[in-house]
C-alpha cells in the first residue's frame, strides 16, 4: 500500500465562518489552526496547504479565565535602541481586538513560508458583518 500525497490540484478550498462570542481564546485558536493546516481532513499533508479559509467574527467578545485581561502582556520592538513596547491584554482589546486572535493562531502555526502562506487565509472582523458572503462559508463545528 502506497503512502497517500496530496497534491495541491486535487484540493478543494472552502470556507469556514466562526462565531467568537463568549469562546475561550486558546481553545479557539487552537481549532482555528488545525483547521488552517488541513489537520482535520484525512487527506492532510504536512508540506502541502491542505486547509480551508476562515472567517472569524465577533473577535471582540472572545472569552479568557482568570486575571489574563491584566496579567497578559503583548510585546513589540520598534527596532530603535530601547524600542521596547508592551500592552496588556485588556489594552489589545481595546483598540485591536482582531490582533489578539490572530497572534495566538500565529504561534500555533509552523515558522515557514508555508505557515506564513496558511495564516493569509484566516480572516478576523470585530464585529458580527464580514465581506465573504460571495464564498458561501460554512459554520465551523467548535464543539
Amino acid at each position: 500500500m502506497k503512502t497517500y500525497v496530496a497534491k495541491p490540484s486535487n484540493i478543494e478550498k472552502k470556507w469556514l465562518i466562526v462565531d467568537a462570542r463568549d469562546q475561550r481564546l486558546g481553545r479557539l485558536a487552537t481549532r482555528i489552526a488545525d483547521a488552517l493546516r488541513g489537520k482535520n481532513k484525512p487527506q492532510y499533508t504536512p508540506h502541502i496547504d491542505t486547509g480551508v479559509f476562515v472567517v472569524v467574527v465577533n473577535a471582540e467578545k472572545v472569552a479568557v479565565t482568570g486575571k489574563k485581561m491584566e496579567d497578559k502582556i503583548y510585546y513589540r520592538h520598534t527596532g530603535f535602541p530601547g524600542g521596547l513596547k508592551k500592552r496588556t491584554l485588556a489594552e489589545m482589546m481595546a483598540k485591536k481586538p482582531e490582533e489578539v486572535l490572530r497572534l495566538a493562531v500565529k504561534g500555533m502555526m509552523p515558522r515557514n513560508r508555508l505557515g506564513r502562506a496558511q495564516l493569509k487565509k484566516l480572516k478576523i472582523y470585530a464585529g458580527p458583518d464580514h465581506p465573504h458572503q460571495a464564498q458561501k462559508p460554512e459554520e465551523m463545528n467548535l464543539g
